[in-house]
């Protein structure tokens, strides 16, 4: 259809006709074409507004980027790259072949081709796709250099222009930025004794699993349309995870937090569950971040077309003489409720227990006393108003202490 046709029909207004001026609300877009559908069909015009003008698309690349997604039609690490099969390591892919399908790299090269397309590692023309260049190319960095991590340790609370602890930009395939990366963090950590002997080196100030979980997300469900890099800063008070692209028009935070999940790279995403990467299940990576180190927030910049999650450093730790005075609080609260509210059989029980077994979890509770969780829990927030008990570091790798 030519211009000249096209502005008569848009001319006849909405009669067999809908009008999109973008296409933001994918929903809406969707319940239009199921209209037409269910009845004698009909055209959407895009980048047409209501009284028949035609702005057109303002960012014409990324409003049809954004429609294609949100219909699963689209997926970055799907796009075609000038890499052959050539530019595979090949003793990786191999290696990988052996552990999790127990066949041979194939020698020939057709049959090398055809096993990376039925893989969804390679595209029809001959060459690998992104997926397959970011997870077993030899050197993805020299086909696709923005895809990698820049990571950068400051001394204070902000960034600074000339000073910092550590810098270092970690490329490779996907399982070496993976290593590195979390290697970064983990040596511009403090360690903390938690309770440990003093001869010991103490544990990091953050569990490792939480960075696991932040770095394997941020790897995975970036938006590889936009060639920008994952940016780590590690402040004094703070770490940084900034990966392109904001969450899709689907999620919201509070939809994450909830469980919820997009796959922006599904390639990517079944590989990395194939043991690649500790990857724990779709959807569940930040809550188990958050079991571990609940002070963390997320940032969903629109504007800026990126994704912060901030872990803040020294949650629960206060200055000595704040410490010093709660302690004298909680001695007397101890006092009065043993006073006015003696101790139950079932948390009599519940202490007997945690005293030959620091380190039991609610199962192991409610296996050994026959009652439910919802009970043993109640009753332990009980014990630890009162003083009795405190758990000491995380809730999977942490143990109780009874204080009184």
């Amino acid at each position: 259809m030519d211009f000249k046709k096209l502005k008569k029909q848009i001319a006849k207004g909405e009669d067999k006709h809908q009008f999109k001026a973008n296409v933001h609300n994918p929903d809406s877009l969707a319940g239009e074409m199921t209209a037409f559908a269910n009845s004698n069909g009909g055209t959407i015009f895009i980048g047409v507004s209501d009284d028949g003008s035609m702005p057109g698309l303002s960012q014409k690349k990324e409003e049809l980027r954004r429609l294609f997604q949100s219909v699963d039609l689209l997926h970055g690490d799907e796009t075609p790259t000038k890499a052959g099969i050539d530019k595979l390591d090949r003793l990786r892919f191999r290696d990988f072949l052996k552990e999790i399908y127990e066949i041979d790299l194939p020698e020939k090269p057709d049959a090398l081709l055809k096993l990376l397309q039925n893989m969804n590692l390679a595209c029809e023309n001959g060459f690998l796709n992104l997926a397959g260049v970011l997870l077993f190319s030899e050197k993805p960095e020299w086909i696709k250099p923005a895809f990698i991590v820049k990571a950068v340790s400051y001394p204070g609370k902000a960034i600074s222009i000339s000073e910092y602890l550590d810098s270092e930009d970690f490329c490779g395939p996907m399982k070496k930025i993976f290593d590195d990366t979390l290697a970064f963090i983990m040596r511009n950590l403090k360690k903390v004794q938690a309770g440990q002997n003093i001869n010991t080196l103490g544990v990091p100030e953050i569990p490792k699993i939480v960075f696991e979980e932040l770095i394997v997300n941020a790897l995975i469900h970036r938006d590889y349309f936009i060639s920008s890099v994952i940016r780590i800063f590690i402040f004094e008070d703070k770490i940084e995870i900034i990966s392109p692209g904001h969450l899709p028009n689907n999620l919201t935070i509070e939809k994450i937090l909830a469980g919820n999940s997009n796959i922006r790279n599904p390639i990517l995403a079944s590989f990395v569950a194939k043991n690649l990467l500790p990857y724990r299940g779709l959807g569940s990576g930040i809550r188990r971040s958050l079991e571990e180190w609940p002070d963390i927030n997320f940032v969903d910049d629109r504007e800026g077309c990126t994704f912060k999650v901030i872990i803040h450093k020294n949650i629960g730790q206060e200055d000595p003489l704040k410490k010093a005075e709660q302690s004298k609080n909680k001695d007397l609260k101890v006092h009065l409720s043993t006073k006015n509210e003696p101790l139950n059989e079932l948390q009599n029980l519940i202490l007997n227990f945690i005293r030959t077994n620091p380190n039991a979890s609610y199962e192991d509770l409610t296996g050994a006393l026959n009652k439910g969780r919802s009970t043993i829990m109640r009753n332990i927030n009980k014990l630890k108003d009162a003083g009795w008990l405190s758990r000491i570091g995380s809730k999977k790798k942490g143990h109780w202490k009874i204080t009184t």
